[in-house]
């Protein structure tokens, strides 16, 4: 009997252990699942980001167009919508992913122009939206932070916005005569004045999945 007894007892503790396996099982799918379900249908660190600039040499005003190549999302970046995705997004782009098909330029623009600055490794800031058109980005460079409005389109998956930035309200004159004299003759144009403009042209577009 006595044996009978402890048979039961070992059989129903297995049946236990397992019922908790299986319990414990089917919380982490549950949780798995739960996680799953939570992503937003817009991530705007997985869209095709593209940042365009153009800047300016010489006194006739000739474009040099360049980009940055990579961008972090930091903070938020994700909604139900396009717009909610972009909205009070966070973001810090790496001046070393600067590119304008001239290796030279680039390694000038990083040393003598980001490279003067106060803390510039990193550009970042903050998007807002104010409406269905315009909205701003509070844009740190140089240890400094201001205000970049900006005009905006957004057509289905696809948001673009240009602004134009004036380097020196970032009080960023010292990096840009730095580049000026170091792009000395390169900026030169035909009245033999050499001459890097203040003013940058932005054009970003972010196209979601």
């Amino acid at each position: 009997m006595k044996k009978i007894v402890y048979s039961l007892v070992i059989c129903l503790t297995i049946a236990q252990i397992v019922s908790c396996k299986s319990e414990a099982k089917k919380e982490t799918e549950t949780t798995k699942e739960e996680v799953k379900v939570t992503k937003k249908a817009f991530v705007l660190q997985d869209a095709t980001n593209t940042i365009n600039w153009v800047a300016y040499k010489t006194t006739d005003k000739v474009p040099v167009k360049g980009q940055f190549q990579k961008v972090n999302i930091t903070t938020g970046g994700e909604g139900d919508t396009a717009k909610e995705a972009i909205n009070d997004a966070e973001f810090s782009i790496p001046v070393s992913s600067i590119f304008t098909q001239d290796s030279s330029r680039d390694f000038k623009i990083r040393k003598f122009f980001f490279g003067i600055m106060d803390k510039t490794e990193l550009l970042s800031g903050k998007l807002v939206l104010e409406n269905d058109s315009i909205g701003y980005a509070d844009l740190t460079m140089n240890s400094v932070t201001k205000k970049l409005p900006f005009k905006y389109t957004l057509n289905g998956k696809e948001f673009s916005l240009s602004a134009t930035m004036n380097i020196s309200d970032w009080q960023a004159q010292n990096a840009l005569d730095s580049l000026n004299t170091a792009c000395n003759d390169l900026h030169k144009g035909a009245d033999g004045v050499s001459k890097t403009w203040d003013d940058v042209a932005l054009n970003i577009t972010s196209v979601f999945k």
